[in-house]
């Protein structure tokens, strides 16, 4: 896939996290490539420059001769790979390269045009540098983990290829890439910059968009399985409030619910008034979530596009040393999603205990028939509420923490990469949550037989019933709700037109 620096897509990013390759236009080495000579100049000149003649951080102020600055690059990257923890998962590792390179190729980060082609062959040939999850506060970039990729570059660290750890240099060979030997600025280059909190948080927020509408199909499933009403998602309800979220959130579930033959043999003689809040209040809740999805997306896709190494240098050769490297629109973007994500939880864990209830929700106790006997659904709903309750503690706002670093250099930090990084545990807890509920929802309308849910919902019904039956008797549940939940993560239920 061509894209060109600056311009690249939230859409086309996901194709690179799903293993398309990159390709940039033709064309992008000139501006690369200025930006190189003209930091050349400078270093002529004999002028002092961060990080390039300098040292770094706290140690700015000593001057490094001109016969070691490449050493001075290598052991920048050596000392900086201080990370640990498990290593991120290919998609986001992708996606890191990717950004990376789209970043340099702007050609404001004065790395020669080989820095980036080197990337993007890691990425074409699919080999992903091990990169610890943990170790970046998101600030003066993701150094330890832009560290460690940047290792396979010049030979050294460790690469994943298939499903093997192999030193750097011996993933280079198998690909029939040299080792780069860097530049004045080139590791600087590399290691500055929030590609890996930015990688991590999208990562997050394709996961969400998915729940998103997965947890619409969910919902509409339950609000049939309870017999609910789909007046609350009458369109002139949400035009009188004006919340953009919330109306397309209505349009959606009144779409999954037309049609039923259930909801229309209750029109009269339910005796009901109104709904619990779980079902009746959906698009008030959902579309709030998507309201934050949204304003998420808007940040990362001007982040995936940014540059934000330093010091940056100009077409004109001016050197300018500034912040773009804080990650502080990260770590605020990663807490929205994963906001967003804890209230998706937590409304469909309410609708899953709403359906195991035989007052609420006029089925049999936890959706199972000989009640004592069997337990039925009983303890998936605790499982339900385990996640949503776990997903509460991690959604705390990460960007209200700092500790400084550097020797208090840098003062204050985003911690945009933890912010990030737990995004992926969120949503598999939400995953789980709402597997249990489309086993749920698809229970209870089976109870309703004769009558038939709308065309959405009984395709929603039958992708449950390719990997799990219907609940006859107790049985090994665990099995069920993985097989859902696989379904889920695979964008299955995820039917309704995203917005």
């Amino acid at each position: 896939m061509i894209m060109t620096p600056g311009s690249a897509t939230l859409d086309e990013l996901r194709t690179i996290a799903e293993g398309a390759p990159l390709d940039l236009p033709e064309g992008w080495q000139a501006p690369v490539q200025a930006a190189v000579d003209a930091l050349a100049r400078r270093i002529d000149s004999g002028e002092a420059l961060y990080g390039v003649n300098t040292g770094f951080g706290k140690l700015a102020s000593q001057r490094i001769g001109r016969d070691d600055l490449a050493r001075l690059q290598g052991n920048l990257l050596r000392s900086h790979a201080a990370g640990t923890g498990p290593f991120l998962p290919a998609p986001v590792v992708r996606l890191i390269l990717a950004l990376k390179a789209l970043s340099l190729a702007r050609g404001a980060s004065a790395v020669r045009p080989v820095v980036v082609e080197a990337l993007l062959a890691l990425l074409r040939a699919d080999i992903l540098p091990a990169i610890p999850a943990k170790g970046s506060v998101g600030a003066s970039g993701d150094l330890a983990p832009l560290a460690h990729l940047s290792l396979v570059l010049i030979g050294e660290g460790e690469a994943l290829v298939g499903c093997r750890v192999v030193s750097g240099a011996e993933a280079l060979a198998e690909a029939g890439l040299a080792p780069l030997t860097l530049g004045p600025k080139e590791g600087l280059a590399l290691l500055n910059g929030t590609q890996v909190s930015t990688a991590l948080a999208l990562a997050g927020l394709f996961a969400a968009q998915r729940l998103w509408r997965t947890g619409l199909t969910a919902g509409a499933l339950s609000t049939d399985a309870a017999r609910g009403s789909d007046t609350p998602f009458d369109p002139r309800i949400h035009a009188l409030r004006g919340q953009l979220g919330q109306i397309q959130a209505a349009a959606s579930l009144r779409q999954l619910l037309d049609g039923s033959a259930i909801r229309e043999s209750h029109r009269q003689g339910d005796t009901r008034v109104q709904d619990p809040y779980c079902l009746r209040c959906q698009p008030q809740v959902m579309g709030a979530c998507l309201d934050l999805l949204e304003h998420a997306a808007t940040i990362l896709g001007r982040e995936a596009n940014a540059v934000t190494d330093n010091p940056l240098v100009t077409a004109e050769g001016e050197v300018l040393s500034g912040g773009n490297f804080h990650a502080e629109p990260v770590a605020f973007a990663a807490d929205t999603i994963a906001l967003a994500l804890a209230e998706i939880g937590a409304l469909s864990e309410r609708r899953i205990a709403l359906l195991t209830d035989p007052v609420l929700s006029g089925l049999p106790a936890f959706l199972v028939r000989e009640g004592g006997l069997n337990s039925g659904f009983m303890i998936a709903q605790v499982t339900a509420a385990a996640l949503a309750s776990e997903n509460k503690s991690l959604a705390h706002p990460r960007s209200v923490d700092s500790l400084p670093t550097s020797a208090n250099q840098e003062d204050h930090v985003s911690m945009a990469t933890g912010a990030a990084l737990r995004l992926a545990e969120m949503a598999d807890n939400v995953a789980a949550i709402l597997a249990i509920e489309l086993l749920e929802g698809a229970q209870g309308v089976e109870f309703h037989r004769p009558l038939t849910s709308s065309t959405p919902l009984e395709a929603a019904l039958a992708a449950v019933r390719t990997v799990a039956a219907p609940w006859d008797e107790d049985r090994f549940m665990a099995p069920d709700i993985a097989a859902v939940k696989r379904l889920v993560e695979h964008g299955a239920f995820a039917t309704v037109p995203a917005p």
